[in-house]
């Protein structure tokens, strides 16, 4: 707890996040206490996270892959679940020379910078479609020598990446477009549309980005993309129509699901 807010303060922060619906209040009420730099400052993010908003755009920061990745206010939250693409996508790197990595969909670009990370020697390349992203992108990458772009998908990217992208990850979004009413009020009121909505069936991005990829990754190259378990099959078939060798991985520990199309 920080030190400038009593306990009678503390246990009245509890209360006012456990009265606006907060399940886990006690643990968000310690992680707003540690990062307001004083007692208005709590306040106003109390009040923002009662109103509704992620607690890590409260906060400004999201855990992930064990470090704090800025987050803005209406920029995407990355998920724990998305640890698992991180994975798979490090898996892919080449052996024995340094990787090019492109984030597309990038969001906060937690999930490049992650990659680049593990890898240590590595080129990262993040874009988004959303200027708001971006701008947050850009501080991430940054701390790992990565290069921000705004624009749809490749269109973004420079020319000269195309068939040297030896890691493409795309967390595209893949909610159905009549599933977004279903979803929570932290994420369908607060966090962009576009990083959400997936089309009819959720796969609209992602056959897109199928696609293209073939013709930017370098030989021997893997596009990664995190779904659905009930969408696997046909993310599954739009890489392979795509001209790549597809197959999917799944972890029980994070219930998520990613494809991959090789080169």
């Amino acid at each position: 707890m920080n030190l400038s807010l009593d306990p009678a303060s503390h246990t009245a922060l509890i209360a006012r996040l456990r009265a606006a619906g907060c399940v886990f209040a006690e643990e968000e009420a310690d992680m707003i206490a540690a990062t307001a730099r004083n007692p208005a400052e709590i306040d106003d993010m109390a009040a923002r996270r009662a109103a509704g908003l992620p607690l890590e755009q409260v906060l400004g920061w999201a855990e992930f892959c064990g470090r704090r990745v800025a987050v803005d206010a209406g920029v995407f939250v990355p998920r724990r679940r998305t640890e698992f693409l991180v994975e798979r996508a490090v898996a892919a790197a080449p052996a024995g020379r340094a990787a090019v990595v492109v984030d597309l969909c990038c969001g906060t670009g937690a999930v490049g910078a992650a990659v680049v990370r593990a890898l240590r020697d590595a080129e990262l390349h993040a874009a988004d479609v959303e200027p708001a992203a971006v701008r947050c992108a850009a501080r991430n990458v940054a701390a790992v020598g990565g290069r921000t772009y705004e624009g749809d998908l490749f269109t973004a990217l420079p020319a000269g990446l195309r068939g040297r992208v030896d890691v493409l990850v795309a967390n595209v979004p893949y909610v159905p477009s009549d599933e977004i009413a279903l979803l929570p009020g932290e994420a369908r009121d607060h966090e962009p549309r576009v990083a959400l909505d997936g089309g009819a069936d959720g796969l609209g991005v992602l056959r897109r980005v199928a696609a293209e990829a073939r013709a930017w990754l370098a030989p021997g190259g893997t596009v990664l993309s995190e779904t659905s378990e009930a969408q696997r099959a046909a993310a599954v078939a739009a890489f392979a129509e795509g001209g790549l060798d597809a197959r999917s991985a799944w972890s029980e520990e994070l219930g998520a699901t990613v494809v991959e199309g090789l080169k």
